[in-house]
């Protein structure tokens, strides 16, 4: 399969370069489940059981407590998965704020369903937890080498699993992995598109260049769910420790 990220001009040298790679592959239950459903999942630990197959646990999060549910069947359903349990379901007696509704799960399924293990057979070490929405899989790694020997290293990854890979995010291996991380990473879909478009349209600029009722009507949503996603995505985006994983 086709693959955008040869042309990327990284900026790692030999002592190693912190990475994010934007990933699709074939056969995922996580891939399949946040195209279908308007809902992400973030990736804490994955280990492999007696059975031989994988376990993970997962944070699902979605807008409404409905998309959690609609995401949590079409993951129970799907053939690429084993089992699915819910843990501490939270109750759902009053309506949560748009982009805060989460459950946590584990997940178990085969590992040739994952491309965890190809990428750290080549050296990929996950450096933080990974992120999967609309499709796409978003994987904080670090390599222990340089611009080629990275391009190399995914080409072979690209050969052997026939998946899609890009490069998001390029940081020093010197840095804070944890300033590497684009704080945006911590916003659902929802909130990432609201506060883009309102960043790319001027609305934080002084004086304002579109109002909250123009720009909601360009995201087509009420000027109220408008104002909810960007206090929501601001909150996160000024105080990240209140909304560490």
């Amino acid at each position: 399969m086709s693959s955008t990220s040869s042309t990327t001009t990284t900026t790692g040298t030999a002592d190693g370069t912190r990475l994010t790679l934007e990933i699709w592959h074939p056969d995922c239950w996580g891939l399949q489940a946040t195209e279908a459903v308007d809902a992400g999942l973030l990736v804490h630990t994955v280990h492999r059981t007696v059975d031989e197959t994988v376990k993970g646990h997962f944070t699902v999060y979605a807008d409404t407590t409905a998309q959690l549910d609609e995401c949590i069947a079409f993951t129970d359903d799907s053939p690429l998965t084993h089992s699915t349990v819910e843990l501490g379901q939270r109750s759902t007696s009053t309506a949560p704020s748009p982009g805060n509704a989460t459950r946590e799960l584990f997940v178990e399924y085969e590992p040739e369903h994952s491309i965890s293990d190809t990428l750290v057979s080549h050296g990929f070490i996950h450096d933080a937890s990974v992120r999967v929405e609309a499709g796409a899989e978003h994987w904080p790694v670090f390599v222990a080498d340089g611009r080629a020997e990275v391009r190399d290293r995914l080409e072979s990854v690209r050969a052997e699993t026939d998946a899609e890979i890009s490069i998001s995010r390029v940081a020093p291996a010197d840095g804070d992995s944890s300033e590497s991380i684009d704080r945006t990473d911590r916003l659902t879909p929802r909130q990432r598109e609201a506060f883009d478009l309102a960043c790319e349209r001027n609305y934080y600029a002084w004086p304002r260049e579109i109002s909250t009722r123009e720009l909601a009507d360009e995201l087509g949503v009420s000027k109220t769910t408008l104002l909810e996603h960007l206090r929501t995505a601001e909150a996160k985006l000024l105080n990240p420790d209140e909304f560490s994983d």
